[in-house]
């Protein structure tokens, strides 16, 4: 069951016509040119959209177009798979905060319900390696809301344990919750996003991937793929306008990397091999993530974007 709210003025209000202050930014793109055209509104065209539609513009809406040139991204509809946790909660404020939808999924129903009543989003309970579950429930989302921007996999889990102490259901648990949820997210949403002009896929892999840390064994061999992986999904929907990118950030500070930040000693040491002398924030990672996502950016594929502090390609001068 899909569980939402829409937002007009100061009233929430259970549907989802989405007829609201921002209603015009949810026209359905049926082709790619749609969804292209609406990427490049400006300001001398919002009048003519509000007037068309019986809606009155307010004054503070006319004063963010500072030129003829100013490029306005209208309002979009996103999947954010992990989105209880540090980074998912932290993504899924900012893209509220910029006025688009999001559908939120993961498996923590209390931590679900809470930030989709602070947010007034709607939210399912969905174990993103369940590809059944996940494709109907993104299914669901697409009826409901019409359209589907973009999706993102930040669904995880974090093994630091050397090979010899690493069973074999260890590796499979990690593999599962890194490699076969984003697996998983290409599967269900990469055809839906081709079929209404394109759209934008990303996914988590990790600076450890990258470079060579001690007991990282299992949590790279699963980031590595997912690299790999979305290298391959991104020439393989490219021809669809889908882009695919992942990202690969540092130690951040969430509540999955506690055993490690909030240990003193271990948080001296990790914060020694980043060489700009600190951890990540969940902030750091959502705002790449959110550009990549947005129609800002559209000539971006196949990448594995580095968010780590300089951890896997500079070395850290002694300090």
């Amino acid at each position: 069951m899909l569980l939402y709210h829409r937002h007009r003025n100061d009233e929430f209000i259970s549907d989802t016509s989405h007829r609201g202050t921002t209603v015009f930014a949810c026209r359905k793109p049926n082709s790619r040119s749609n969804r292209q055209n609406r990427a490049n509104v400006t300001a001398p065209t919002i009048d003519r959209l509000l007037e068309n539609n019986g809606w009155q513009c307010p004054l503070v809406s006319i004063l963010v177009f500072l030129s003829p040139a100013t490029r306005w991204f209208p309002m979009a509809f996103y999947l954010v798979v992990g989105a209880a946790g540090g980074i998912g909660s932290c993504l899924c404020r900012r893209l509220v905060a910029d006025d688009h939808r999001v559908m939120m999924l993961g498996r923590d129903e209390s931590k679900l319900a809470a930030l989709a009543d602070e947010l007034k989003q709607p939210f399912a309970v969905c174990d993103a390696s369940d590809w059944d579950r996940l494709a109907e429930v993104t299914d669901q989302a697409i009826e409901e809301f019409g359209t589907l921007d973009g999706a993102v996999n930040l669904a995880g889990s974090i093994l630091l344990k050397p090979a010899h102490l690493t069973s074999k259901s260890d590796l499979q648990n990690v593999i599962e919750q890194n490699l076969v949820t984003a697996f998983g997210l290409i599967r269900s949403v990469a055809p839906k996003l081709k079929k209404a002009g394109g759209g934008s896929i990303v996914l988590m892999s990790s600076g450890g991937a990258a470079i060579g840390l001690t007991s990282h064994e299992a949590i790279a061999a699963a980031k590595a793929g997912v690299a790999a992986m979305a290298r391959a999904a991104a020439a393989t929907y490219a021809a669809g306008g889908v882009r695919i990118n992942t990202v690969a950030p540092g130690l951040v500070k969430t509540e999955l990397t506690g055993r490690v930040w909030q240990n003193e000693r271990s948080a001296e040491a990790s914060r020694a091999m980043h060489p700009l002398g600190r951890l990540g924030e969940p902030a750091d990672i959502a705002s790449l993530i959110a550009w990549l996502l947005s129609p800002e950016q559209t000539w971006i594929t196949g990448q594995d974007i580095a968010v780590d502090g300089g951890l896997s390609s500079i070395k850290s001068a002694s300090r």
